[in-house]
């Protein structure tokens, strides 16, 4: 049973860890023309304006599918089905009231903040992307439903669709924006305006689709609330208490994240404009920072995300019922995503030039900056994506404030840094990198020292860290001298870059095999798991 329960956990997380890499790799491939054409200064207007909305955003899109997922994930596996609609119910009502109060927040708010930023010309896109925040609140309800009756489907159908037409608008509307308003000297806060466009057709288009969904769900949820033969029923004020201490400290550990990078903003800004730099280079760098380097570092902790979205419905299920598979599961999913994060990370530092010159041809000002953030912080994937498994981990377990307090520490640790060094050093944007991997570092040593002293658990070292190191490294060895060898053969960074990235892959994934990093149990236990210990069979 518990073998069983764990290859659930691992394929319903990974059906979202798919879907959030694909809305990834979307996000990426319609990010880089859309990089290229709002330029430096526009990128750096935008995301200052969706670091301030991804603040809003984390109740919406992330603390509240956790927390209704967790909360009806506990009922349903009791087969409380009426105290588990009553919780999606009154979640609802919940999200109507705070998705209003944080869309008027930000519109309303907007000049005011475009102030606060030192940011000219932020107002304008923080208006159109205001009214997401109520439609993302509403969605994150629904899709927490879907979640916590252990389906990952319509949740990750969903987040691709939303992806999809976000790319279409954004980049429909910075088109029209720029050109309609090319004679303005804000044209770059015009095109960061267009960008915002699509974040609310593609939250918009989720909606419909999740609604649609539920509309077809309906019968059998009626068929399971007629046939609940459980005593009592939880009132309302009760379920509004559940939800309050169950959102709270999610959204508190996760609100810590997002108020570090618009902190970054806002201190960057600031300081950098005390210095005497005008506002199109402080503009142009966080351009770079966030649209360029925080892009590429984001696309394998999407992973990471989506397998701690899986983790916690189902870790909290496992602690309900009193089953003892809860070890086996934490073990599975941080081995799974370190199996990722340390290529991930291998990959943007070995060919951290030849991506930058692939994907971001026309932002050449700033490139050798970029390539050295790249080698020097793609370390921070690994970091992020172990802070936020063990933030999960702790969460499913309901010791939901001790995340909020590491993130806490971290953040004040992380702003006193990084303050630091832009005040009275001339690192400038690579105080930030520093920031950047100092701060998931951080975060991720205090929660592995509570989950070890709360869970009684003890990390295996050598299959989940040193054996993906190792192989990374054997990986990027290879990546990095297939890549130049191939580049002075044929001059062409596209044909070198296309055919070394799968090559490593290749390299990698063997590697992982000949160093027994996966037992064939464990291999069985993963998607596609039997065709893969097939191969397996010759190396172990």
């Amino acid at each position: 049973m518990a073998k069983q329960t764990k290859k659930n956990l691992l394929m319903q997380g990974s059906i979202l860890a798919v879907a959030g890499l694909i809305t990834r790799i979307i996000g990426l491939l319609y990010r880089i023309p859309m990089a290229n054409m709002l330029g430096e200064e526009g990128n750096g207007i935008y995301s200052v304006a969706f670091g301030i909305y991804n603040i809003t955003l984390t109740l919406s899109s992330y603390s509240l599918p956790l927390a209704v997922s967790k909360l009806i994930s506990q009922r349903s596996v009791n087969k409380e089905y009426r105290n588990a609609f009553h919780i999606f119910r009154n979640a609802l009502i919940f999200a109507l009231i705070v998705g209003s109060i944080a869309c008027s927040a930000i519109f309303f708010g907007a000049d005011a903040l475009e102030k606060v930023y030192a940011t000219e010309g932020l107002a304008k896109p923080l208006r159109i992307v205001a009214p997401t925040t109520f439609v993302m609140a509403i969605l994150g309800v629904f899709r927490g439903l879907f979640q916590g009756k252990n389906t990952m489907i319509p949740t990750a159908v969903s987040q691709i669709l939303e992806q999809i037409v976000n790319a279409i608008v954004s980049l429909a509307a910075i088109y029209s924006f720029v050109h309609i308003y090319s004679a303005s000297d804000q044209v770059a806060a015009y095109g960061a305006a267009g960008s915002m466009c699509g974040t609310l057709a593609g939250a918009f288009t989720a909606l419909l689709f999740l609604l649609f969904v539920f509309v077809i769900y309906r019968p059998h949820l009626m068929n399971r609330l007629r046939s609940d033969k459980t005593r009592s029923d939880e009132n309302n004020i009760e379920i509004y208490q559940i939800l309050f201490l169950t959102i709270i400290p999610i959204i508190f550990s996760q609100t810590v994240y997002q108020i570090g990078y618009t902190l970054d903003d806002l201190i960057f800004g600031n300081i950098m404009t005390g210095k005497g730099y005008t506002n199109t280079i402080v503009s142009s760098l966080r351009g770079v920072f966030n649209s360029q380097y925080n892009l590429l570092i984001n696309v394998p902790v999407a992973i990471a995300s989506s397998m701690a979205a899986s983790t916690i419905p189902s870790i909290a299920a496992s602690a309900k019922s009193g089953s003892k598979d809860i070890k086996d599961k934490i073990k599975a999913v941080i081995k799974f995503n370190m199996v990722v994060a340390f290529p991930s990370a291998m990959g943007l530092s070995v060919l951290a030039r030849p991506i930058t010159q692939l994907l971001f041809p026309n932002l050449t000002t700033y490139q050798d900056t970029v390539v050295m953030l790249l080698v020097c912080g793609s370390s921070a994937v690994i970091f992020y994506s172990l802070s936020t498994i063990t933030t999960s981990i702790l969460q499913g377990m309901d010791y939901m404030r001790i995340p909020i307090y590491h993130a806490g520490i971290s953040v004040i640790i992380h702003v006193l840094l990084v303050s630091g060094l832009l005040a009275f050093t001339n690192l400038g944007i690579y105080a930030l990198l520093i920031g950047n991997i100092t701060f998931p570092l951080l975060v991720c040593l205090l929660n592995w020292h509570s989950v070890e002293k709360y869970l009684q658990y003890k990390q295996e070292i050598r299959k989940t860290f040193g054996v993906p190191l190792l192989s990374s490294i054997i990986m990027g060895v290879i990546v990095f001298l297939v890549y130049h060898g191939l580049y002075l053969l044929l001059h062409s960074n596209l044909i070198s870059v296309g055919i070394s990235i799968p090559l490593g892959g290749a390299v990698y994934f063997m590697s992982l095999l000949l160093f027994k990093c996966f037992s064939l149990e464990e291999l069985k236990d993963i998607p596609m798991g039997s065709r893969i210990a097939r191969i397996g069979r010759r190396f172990l």
